[in-house]
């Protein structure tokens, strides 16, 4: 029996429990690599699988979470160590007998990098998706059944991770995020996460860590609502407590099953512990549900397609509200963003997204194609510009194949694909990549150098074209189909013939849009025509369309639509829009994007509008601000805002991310005019440093990064640091604030060494403290002077102790 096959039966699947527990248990030394002690010590690690087995689990994890190209210790063969740890698994299965129908599976685990892509981060996406493949090839060789890509907390780093387990087997996927308060560190619910990773067509969804099974069930319950695949769940022993100098997690066996069972009954199919859980764990979960036959999981039944940004959900289909995918970033009859992308430059597109998210967009499409113009390199440049600065999913727009190609790495979700026809070898190229990229694409109709007229012949194409892509392994929830709207000037029955395409396919299911302008084309009155048209082909189900959302008539057309539709309740939106509406006056509201161009230093801040603050800055100095009153005054209130904005879930990690570079580069450019002004000045100095054992720097950088824009110097002392090297460092640099960092709680104890070394040298230092695993009770019982929550928490630690 293979995996999909035990997934097909619907019966519970039981995953093993945490491994850092046992390891600990058995032996392994405070501040050793766990990778290290286990290619030392396989025996140990094969009983440790085998205790699993026995409590009556049905999936093995390889020891491999952290069996990744950035976080192995130097110089161990990434390839080698992940097939070693398999095998081990393996053995390990092969050595407790089970009935047929109840096999041991072996699950080859992939944890994250702590990198993130660009533009987030410094990271190539290639280079992440390769670092991922390198690992998964040692663990398929070591005999995995499948990949387990878990404890994930940015989508794209997930995506990454997928795609290339799609480049190196064909074995099943199963994908798990981390949660808190109801979105991962970078800002995705989990409805984003499941709807992304559906497109990728992995085989299992789930959730682990962070959480104990109370606080994990409203994320189960959101998982199972948007999943047409199995769901999984690997809560916590409950969450943390601090006993003493030991972190431990309060909910033995007994409690954990009778918290944890009640996801089965839901309807997760996939259950397993995470961190805390040990056998005992396993097997009173295994015996609590050992006489549930069947899962019954709720049925989820989507038309349509889903497009995903890290933080925004596009619903296009049936039942959804008519979406406007905005059509400016297009170089066609504009002369000025042509000239701007001949040159390299994007301030025009830049503008031209804002505009249109502020008039209601909900996609942006994106279209390079000029004369003279590299698209195979400036379409990924522009899209890294978007990603960076906007929160909505994009359309790739390109007739160059290979430059959507290029472009799809840089996306972090699942964003649409405009577009695929019946153009030789079009589909053999981006229907790949969109089925392992999970991006839906839009079909056109076309085949050859003739326009079909015709609805029946539109429709020939479209069926000849899925079956193509089918062929390929794409699922339709990938694909919408544009209804290819030709010019009522030329084509007088055009209208007819759209309405037509577009009735057949609402009746197959297909999600559907088109460019709305060039049914207009050549007579006069266009917005006009075009909002009418709109009116009549909504109603005959058309899903999209890809327009100028500032037209006026447009707005009118879509937001009316939305009443009539039910899909603005009470006719809120309306009201609130259109209350001093008057024929022809327009008084449309104002939306909100996901960025926007700021207007002021302050604004640019908040925004993260890294394009647009050098100006900004420039302005306010030629009109005679100081720049000593613009750093106290507005640069410093504004990033004091945004931190307000993150601690109230308003701002996530990326825009945390975006305005602090935002303020580096302001402050950069001010400081030399500070230092002619004032002299060199003199700044705190903070050493931030990973504690001994512990490989994770995320959180550290973010610490760093956001201190820097609050008066501090930065001393970063890197990873894995021994406490009498950070306090060498802290004495070195003249420093009276050190930041420690940990992870994991075999880390964290060693947070103290660096306090005590402190205390007994009688060095006037601060300690702050802080990582996932880290609570204010542990910080207190440490001596550390501060414990800190999240990075914004450090920065008011931090001015508290100066």
């Amino acid at each position: 029996m293979t995996f999909r096959q035990a997934l097909c039966a619907k019966r519970p699947l039981f995953l093993d429990g945490a491994m850092g527990t046992m390891l600990q248990a058995s032996g392994l030394p405070a501040g050793t690599s766990p990778e290290e002690f286990c290619m030392e010590n396989p025996d140990i690690l094969r009983g440790i699988h085998a205790s699993y087995l026995k409590a009556g689990v049905d999936i093995l994890t390889s020891c491999t979470f952290g069996g990744n190209s950035y976080k192995l210790p130097k110089g161990m063969d990434v390839f080698a160590f992940n097939k070693r740890m398999a095998s081990v698994a393996r053995a390990a299965a092969a050595d407790v007998p089970r009935p047929g129908d109840r096999p041991v599976f072996v699950a080859g685990n992939v944890g994250p990098t702590g990198h993130f892509i660009k533009p987030l981060g410094p990271v190539e996406p290639r280079e992440l998706i390769e670092a991922f493949a390198q690992q998964i090839r040692g663990l398929v060789a070591g005999g995995v059944d499948l990949i387990f890509i878990e404890t994930q907390f940015d989508l794209a780093e997930a995506r990454a991770a997928v795609v290339a387990a799609r480049q190196e087997c064909d074995l099943p996927v199963m994908v798990s995020m981390t949660f808190e308060q109801g979105v991962s560190l970078t800002g995705s619910t989990p409805t984003i996460f499941a709807e992304t990773m559906q497109n990728m067509g992995v085989d299992v969804v789930g959730t682990n860590c962070s959480l104990g099974p109370e606080q994990m069930e409203p994320v189960v319950a959101e998982l199972l609502s948007v999943c047409a695949c199995p769901v999984m769940a690997e809560p916590n022993a409950g969450l943390p407590e601090l006993h003493g100098t030991q972190t431990v997690f309060p909910l033995g066996p007994e409690g954990f099953a009778q918290k944890t069972s009640p996801f089965a009954h839901m309807g997760a199919q996939v259950l397993g512990g995470c961190c805390g859980t040990t056998p005992d764990h396993l097997a009173a979960l295994t015996q609590a549900l050992h006489s549930l036959g069947e899962i019954c999981a709720p049925k989820v039944e989507r038309r349509g397609i889903s497009l995903t940004s890290r933080s925004q959900l596009v619903r296009i289909g049936a039942g959804q509200p008519l979406a406007i995918i905005g059509e400016r970033i297009n170089p066609t009859g504009k002369k000025q963003l042509t000239l701007e992308l001949q040159e390299g430059r994007f301030d025009t597109a830049m503008q031209f997204a804002d505009a249109q998210l502020e008039a209601g967009a909900t996609v942006l499409d994106v279209n390079v194609g000029a004369p003279l113009v590299d698209e195979t390199t400036l379409l990924p440049e522009l899209v890294q510009r978007l990603v960076g600065r906007l929160t909505v999913p994009l359309s790739v727009d390109s007739s160059n194949a290979q430059a959507i190609a290029n472009a799809l790495p840089y996306c972090p979700g699942s964003f649409l694909v405009n577009s695929i026809s019946g153009e030789a070898g079009r589909m053999e190229l981006l229907g790949p990549l969109c089925r392992d990229y999970g991006a839906p694409f839009i079909l056109l109709p076309l085949e050859g150098a003739t326009l079909p007229e015709k609805a029946a012949d539109r429709i020939r194409t479209v069926e000849s074209l899925i079956r193509r892509a089918e062929q390929l392994g794409i699922p339709r929830r990938l694909m919408m189909v544009d209804i290819l709207a030709l010019a009522v000037s030329s084509s007088p029955d055009g209208a007819r013939q759209c309405l037509e395409m577009t009735r057949w396919c609402s009746s197959e299911g297909l999600p559907t849009t088109l460019g709305l302008s060039n049914l207009s084309f050549g007579l006069p009155a266009r917005d006009l025509l075009n909002a009418t048209f709109l009116a009549y082909a909504a109603g005959a189900g058309l899903s999209s369309c890809i327009a100028n959302p500032s037209a006026q008539r447009l707005r009118e057309a879509a937001d009316a639509l939305k009443v009539l539709g039910e899909h603005d309740p009470h006719a809120a939106s309306f009201i609130s829009g259109y209350a001093g509406w008057k024929p022809g006056e327009g008084s449309v509201l104002q939306r909100q994007g996901g960025g926007g161009a700021a207007k002021s230093l302050g604004e640019a801040v908040l925004n993260g509008d890294r394009e647009n603050v050098l100006p900004l800055l420039e302005a306010e100095l030629k009109s005679g601000a100081e720049p000593f009153s613009l750093v106290q005054n507005v640069l410093i209130p504004a990033i004091t805002e945004v931190g307000a904005r993150y601690e109230r879930r308003e701002y996530f990690l990326p825009q945390l991310i975006r305005a602090a570079e935002t303020m580096q580069t302001a402050f950069a450019h001010l400081k030399p005019m500070l230092e002619a002004g004032r002299g060199p000045e003199e700044r705190p100095v903070v050493v931030m440093a990973t504690v001994e054992g512990d490989i994770h720097d995320i959180g550290k950088n973010i610490v760093s990064l956001l201190l820097g824009n609050h008066g501090f110097d930065v001393v970063d002392a890197g990873k894995d640091v021994p406490a009498e090297a950070i306090v060498a460092c802290a004495l070195e640099h003249k420093a009276s604030i050190i930041g420690l960092s940990a992870l994991m709680t075999t880390t964290m104890v060693r947070m103290e060494d660096t306090i005590q070394l402190v205390k007994d040298k009688g060095l006037p230092i601060k300690v702050m403290v802080g990582g996932a695993a880290v609570t204010q009770a542990f910080a207190d019982s440490i001596g550390a002077d501060a414990y800190c929550a999240d990075a914004v928490g450090a920065v008011r630690a931090a001015k508290n102790f100066m």
